[in-house]
């Protein structure tokens, strides 16, 4: 097996993050979903491929042989799982579902999985532990653990539990944080000369500079309002979100971030296409997942599955171990 060289499947693809991170380790995509009809086209726009739609109606035989499957499957609630008799049924309804099922058939040799912090927490953490049990019981190596976008590069306070899985027993550590030296700074991702239809009126302006914790912070700063209506001043933009208001976060509380600042935000590249409206590319950006986070745990699994591989021997289409390879113990490692 070539993992210079492997296959992989965008699930719940978005408009195409997950997407960029394995293909930067030499991954190629054959298959993609996505439900929605504008990150749809930001997503053919950038790999001139329109997904295939909602996935809960797409049969798994019907998907092309892969190596590895991706999904950032959606923060749905999880309240239905656990209160269906059965554990064959404790998952149904929910699209957690239809990834197992595609793992079911088509047996990949890995899979990385994505979703918001809290998905730990969920229902007293019983969420967690009944997706890890059924992850296991499909036979997979279930690693996981909250990763924070800061640590990887970009200017974001984005904590996201990372699931990842291999059908053989791969010994798997997540990256380690990037230097400091290595990571961008908001003078690295803000632009000088912005329009002016992204500046917030006086009223709204002079409201958040009132609230506003420290007024002596030291700019470029991204506040962000929080439920109780304080405004905190930070070197780094908090999580972007889908549904939050406009101006949710504020650069310098003077303005909303420019579509390529939410996308630099997020760690895309500089040649990714816009092609929807503003309010469009916050929702997506809010939605997607930091690209330079997801490259490193690429990295991390390829690294593996090369040593893995490179000590195994392949018998009757499955591979025996010759020879360990231990990677070090990870204390920060979710166990159910």
């Amino acid at each position: 097996m070539d993992w210079n060289n492997f296959t992989f499947i965008d699930l719940f693809a978005g408009i195409g993050g997950i997407r960029l991170g394995f293909e930067s380790v030499g991954g190629k995509c054959v298959f993609s979903s996505e439900f929605d009809e504008d990150a749809c086209k930001t997503y053919e726009a950038n790999f001139t491929e329109h997904p295939a739609g909602d996935i809960t109606k797409i049969p798994a035989w019907s998907i092309p042989d892969f190596d590895i499957l991706l999904g950032g499957f959606p923060c749905q609630a999880f309240s239905i799982i656990g209160k269906k008799e059965g554990f064959a049924n404790e998952t149904c309804g929910t699209l957690f579902f239809d990834i197992e099922r595609i793992l079911k058939t088509k047996r990949p040799k890995a899979f990385m999985l994505e979703n918001v912090r809290n998905l730990v927490a969920h229902d007293g953490g019983k969420t967690f532990k009944v997706i890890k049990s059924h992850l296991e019981a499909l036979g997979y190596h279930v690693y996981a653990q909250v990763l924070n976008a800061l640590d990887y590069g970009v200017p974001q306070n984005r904590e996201r539990i990372i699931i990842v899985g291999f059908i053989n027993d791969v010994k798997f550590t997540f990256p380690k944080p990037v230097a400091v030296s290595e990571r961008k700074s908001l003078s690295d991702i803000l632009e000088t000369n912005v329009d002016e239809k992204y500046y917030v009126r006086d009223k709204i302006r002079i409201s958040r500079l009132e609230r506003l914790k420290d007024k002596d912070y030291p700019k470029p700063y991204i506040s962000h309002e929080n439920m109780s209506g304080s405004v905190t001043p930070h070197p780094y933009s908090s999580a972007l979100r889908a549904g939050a208001s406009a101006n949710y976060i504020l650069v310098n509380d003077e303005r909303r971030p420019t579509e390529r600042e939410l996308l630099r935000i997020q760690g895309f590249p500089e040649s990714f296409k816009i092609v929807v409206p503003y309010g469009k590319i916050k929702k997506q950006t809010g939605n997607s997942v930091a690209v330079p986070m997801i490259k490193a745990v690429a990295e991390q699994m390829v690294k593996s599955l090369k040593a893995y591989y490179a000590t195994g021997e392949i018998y009757n289409g499955h591979t025996t171990k010759i020879t360990g390879f231990e990677a070090a113990d990870n204390p920060d490692i979710i166990s159910a």
